[in-house]
């Protein structure tokens, strides 16, 4: 395995990790204005998140990072291409930090619901994007032989991409109601867990249609064959597992299963992609690959050194936090911080 392939591989678990970690994170977001009755139960909602969210979106950061220096091309790339996309999304990401930090400045309730409300938009926002983001990536989008984008942000909003965003919201959502089932008491808990019970249905076919419209608009069937291996189809089976564990109230396996199946949609995408990082819809000799993309050996070598170093501390580190902060959050004012 050379470095160019070990970045690649990376690269993907960085995404990964912001997925699994942002993507109940994001679900609770979604679901604030709809279990959280009252100012106290919305506090409570938030708490659950309070400890996590901003160390979950450096994973994010981290993985924005390691493509500029590991791949330059693709990042210049994909910055300037999507760039009214990922304008919109970093937007919504700094609303939402803002929102965590602002909504407890002032006991007003117009204050309190202005502050909900941008947190639900700020977690909303990005699950559409980025998945309507990824979708682009596998389906193709038009790049030159310079490695230049030529198309424009509405390309970015075909239906198949808007489908990938709808099956990463739904299924961010459903994540999140297991979270919340996890990590509230009473009344939070019971209407958690009732969420999670119906959501899972509506995230499980619009995984399914995501999966089967990825025959016709990408070159998966190229690539991977009729029979896509066990990693696509795992991740089918797992949401489906998932919804089942949930009806019947195992929502710590229901959890572990969307985790799990969460894991192999982003395997999936980097399965597709390899070894291109993005692909060209206008000829598919001009895609960009880990080779044509990346930067020189030397950087390669240093980054990787570096990883080795601190990529295991940085686990350690988040580990702990999530075993400090792993007790349920019970909705009364005295034992809620704000």
């Amino acid at each position: 395995m050379d470095l160019n392939i070990l970045w690649f591989i990376l690269i993907a678990v960085l995404y990964t990790g912001f997925f699994l970690l942002e993507g109940f994170d994001y679900g609770v977001g979604i679901l604030l204005p709809f279990l959280g009755k009252n100012d106290t139960e919305r506090r409570a909602l938030i708490n659950t998140i309070g400890p996590f969210w901003d160390g979950n979106e450096v994973w994010l950061l981290t993985a924005g990072g390691a493509t500029f220096a590991a791949f330059p091309n693709w990042y210049a790339t994909l910055f300037s291409g999507f760039y009214l996309a990922l304008f919109l999304l970093l937007l919504a990401l700094i609303v939402r930090g803002v929102a965590f930090e602002f909504r407890s400045k002032d006991k007003n309730p117009r204050w309190r619901a202005l502050w909900d409300g941008c947190i639900f938009g700020g977690s909303l926002v990005p699950a559409l994007l980025l998945g309507v983001a990824f979708a682009n990536l596998i389906r193709g989008v038009p790049i030159n032989a310079q490695m230049q984008y030529v198309g424009t942000f509405f390309d970015l909003l075909n239906p198949y991409a808007l489908l990938g965003g709808l099956a990463s919201v739904a299924m961010f959502t459903f994540y999140g109601a297991i979270f919340l089932a996890l990590k509230t008491t009473g009344a939070l808990e019971s209407r958690a867990r009732d969420a999670a019970k119906r959501l899972w249905i509506p995230a499980a076919i619009l995984l399914v249609l995501y999966f089967v419209a990825t025959y016709f608009a990408t070159d998966l069937v190229t690539r991977l064959g009729i029979n896509p291996g066990v990693i696509p189809i795992g991740m089918i089976v797992l949401m489906l597992v998932a919804g089942v564990l949930a009806q019947r109230g195992w929502f710590g396996w229901a959890f572990l299963m969307t985790a799990l199946s969460i894991l192999l949609s982003v395997a999936t995408i980097f399965l597709i992609l390899f070894p291109r990082v993005m692909v060209s819809s206008l000829n598919p000799e001009w895609s960009l690959t880990i080779y044509n993309a990346s930067s020189s050996p030397y950087t390669l070598t240093i980054m990787t050194i570096i990883a080795l170093i601190f990529v295991p501390i940085v686990l350690a580190y988040q580990a702990w936090t999530y075993w400090v902060f792993r007790k349920r959050i019970e909705a009364k004012p005295e034992a809620l911080t704000y």
